[in-house]
């Protein structure tokens, strides 16, 4: 019993840190972390970064200064990766990751693609570790308390990156190349087609008459799927690449002919294609 109030007098008597380690306080970061992730075509884009806000203070020219490397954000440099080669402003860019720095002005911007992507803000920023350079045009924007990175417009084969601050907003065009990527990957499905599938090049045909892209490819193709099958598929869609080149009529007899071979199950596409039908008539 003597032994066990001495153990516990001792163990009273030592320092609170000895005993348990108190909790580290955690307190939430001035500039939140925002992920802004876009898929182009094929290629993700993904931009991270933190978000400073304005504050009351004078951004353009103060906070940030003109004609200086700015890290575009806070705590860590921003960042922003590809996963498959594109293009910033017409000028190539392979896949991958970069920190991304810009050198505002008052009437230009740089914006700066550099192949060490983890590193603290732009103090440490090596020039020779560009990967790219491009320049932009700053215009004048709503009022964005936060900074805020963009992607209004978004197509197939490119999309508008907007850097948002204050009441500036600077814009960089990514460029993917979908179209074409896919149209020699439809010229590759087609040569390897079996000869019995109508399908492959249908689905080739489809894709490049939507696109505006290989017309001369699409008919061909078309005219070969409809050799293997002929089918109401097939059929409209030569009429629908028919009305495109001008040839209405050809296009209006393509379609009835389509009708034609229409089936139990095909209601809804003979309604489509009579309403082509009307369209190209009038």
């Amino acid at each position: 019993m003597r032994k066990t109030i001495l153990a516990l007098a001792m163990a009273l008597a030592l320092p609170v840190t000895a005993q348990t380690q108190a909790p580290q306080l955690k307190v939430p970061r001035p500039s939140q972390k925002q992920v802004l992730t876009q898929t182009v075509g094929f290629t993700d884009i993904t931009i991270t970064y933190s978000r400073p806000g304005v504050k009351g203070r004078q951004i353009w020219g103060g906070l940030v200064p003109y004609d200086k490397v700015w890290r575009t954000g806070a705590n860590e440099a921003t960042t922003i990766s590809f996963s498959d080669d594109v293009t910033i402003n017409g000028q190539a860019l392979p896949k991958g990751t970069y920190s991304l720095h810009t050198i505002p002005g008052k009437d230009q911007w740089t914006i700066i693609f550099n192949k060490v992507a983890n590193q603290w803000g732009s103090f440490t920023y090596d020039q020779a570790q560009d990967a790219l350079r491009v320049t932009a045009k700053p215009h004048g924007d709503e009022m964005n308390e936060w900074l805020t990175f963009a992607i209004p417009d978004v197509g197939p084969d490119s999309a508008t990156v907007v850097i948002k601050w204050g009441h500036v907003a600077v814009p960089f065009t990514v460029g993917t190349n979908t179209t074409q990527k896919v149209l020699a990957d439809a010229r590759a499905a087609v040569a390897a087609a079996k000869p019995d599938d109508w399908q492959t090049p249908l689905r080739a045909a489809t894709f490049a008459i939507e696109n505006g892209v290989g017309l001369d490819e699409a008919n061909r193709w078309l005219d070969q799927s409809i050799k293997i099958n002929e089918n109401i598929r097939n059929l409209f869609e030569k009429a629908r690449a028919q009305a495109m080149a001008g040839d209405r009529a050809g296009a209006i007899a393509t379609a009835q002919r389509a009708i034609a071979k229409a089936g139990p199950k095909d209601g809804d596409e003979v309604g489509e294609i009579q309403h082509s039908i009307a369209s190209w008539k009038s």
